[in-house]
């Protein structure tokens, strides 16, 4: 089979961690050879770059934030994606340009317009096969987020922000329905993981 690059995005707090462990646990069962890491992250720059940009104690502008999350996605692409889809390996995403379109742009405010020319200049083409969108209100995700863990900077902002932040994922997803897959993280997560895994197996199954 061909290499394929899937991403996982959402809220924090939509379960996406859980779903990831099940994505990995069914494409080893089949034999896929995929790759898993993480955005921003994913190489030992863009995992600094990470620490730096979850920090609480972090203050930087907008336009910095953006392009540091681009910086990131540079290396990781060059040093990680590209390498592993031209030898034929699936990789599998937590979170990819989806995610700056929606919290900087969405969230934060930067014209999606100046995202899309990153995006252009970084990617040049290339775009995930699959996005697989957990969607869930900001309340529950609140919620579930105040029961598991210490926030990180983002998970810290408003309510109003990560209302934005939904909006500009769904309207992705609107806008691009042959990539997205949408899923109602509120239901059961062994409910969210056979819907997972069904969509997983029309592109398993088109490969072959």
């Amino acid at each position: 089979m061909a290499g394929r690059f899937i991403t996982l995005e959402g809220l924090d707090g939509a379960g996406k961690s859980t779903q990831l462990d099940a994505v990995r646990d069914w494409l080893a069962e089949r034999g896929v050879d995929a790759l898993f890491t993480r955005e921003p992250g994913g190489t030992p720059l863009g995992e600094r770059l990470r620490e730096l940009l979850l920090s609480p104690d972090t203050e930087v502008g907008l336009d910095a934030e953006t392009l540091l999350m681009f910086a990131a996605r540079q290396e990781h692409l060059d040093r990680v994606i590209r390498p592993a889809l031209a030898a034929g390996r699936w990789v599998v995403c937590d979170r990819f340009t989806d995610a700056t379109f929606a919290y900087q742009g969405g969230g934060r405010g930067v014209p999606f317009e100046r995202i899309a020319v990153l995006e252009q200049w970084v990617q040049r083409g290339l775009s995930p096969d699959l996005t697989l969108l957990f969607d869930l209100s900001t309340e529950l995700a609140a919620a579930r987020m105040a029961a598991s863990r210490a926030l990180d900077r983002f998970e810290r902002e408003a309510r109003d922000f990560h209302e934005r932040v939904r909006g500009a994922y769904l309207a992705r997803a609107a806008a691009e329905p042959a990539r997205f897959a949408v899923f109602d993280a509120s239901q059961p997560p062994a409910t969210v993981r056979a819907a997972v895994q069904a969509r997983l197996a029309e592109l398993v199954g088109a490969d072959r």
